[in-house]
């Protein structure tokens, strides 16, 4: 495995530890940190370059930074209506960035997925195990939020993963043909 390669899989590994975070804070507090944000704002620009300085292409680094750019625009009207909450704007802005431009349509349905999951959880909160729904139904009392970083982060965290376990196969099954050769 190059060095590029490898510095890049820490990288997406220690994005996943942050969203997990990050997707845990927001259950809770409904709180979305700038610091998180733009920690994996770091960590995502960071392993996009070095895919970039691996495949000679800068293509994936533009196609990143056009969809965060055009989900923030997207998004951002619908925090000024307060529909939705600053940090979940800024989180999925970050997300190309964090996944790659390729991946986007993964990451798409992934949240969708979640984001249906996280809807069915609010509508039925008996489904959720006894302490969590202690928690969450004392907190929709007092705030009435849903805590949208939760499907954002998870799905992320799924793309980024799939990502990682593709990069070590290709790079495994590459090592051994040139072994064989």
């Amino acid at each position: 495995m190059s060095l590029l390669l490898t510095a890049s899989l820490v990288f997406k590994g220690l994005a996943i530890l942050l969203l997990g975070r990050t997707a845990w804070i927001d259950f809770s507090t409904q709180r979305i940190t700038n610091r998180d944000v733009l920690l994996l704002l770091c960590l995502g620009l960071g392993a996009l370059q070095f895919q970039s300085l691996q495949a000679h292409s800068w293509l994936e680094m533009g196609i990143s930074t056009f969809g965060g750019l055009a989900l923030f625009l997207a998004l951002f009207p619908f925090w000024l209506l307060h529909k939705i909450g600053a940090g979940d704007v800024k989180l999925m802005s970050v997300a190309p960035l964090l996944i790659g431009g390729s991946n986007l349509f993964v990451f798409a349905v992934l949240l969708l997925v979640f984001a249906i999951g996280t809807t069915a959880l609010v509508k039925n909160p008996f489904l959720m195990p006894v302490g969590m729904f202690r928690h969450y139904v004392q907190h929709m009392d007092r705030k009435g939020v849903v805590p949208f970083g939760v499907p954002i982060s998870a799905a992320a965290i799924c793309t980024l993963a799939l990502q990682m376990y593709h990069a070590i196969v290709v790079a495994s099954s590459s090592g051994i043909l040139e072994q064989l050769n």
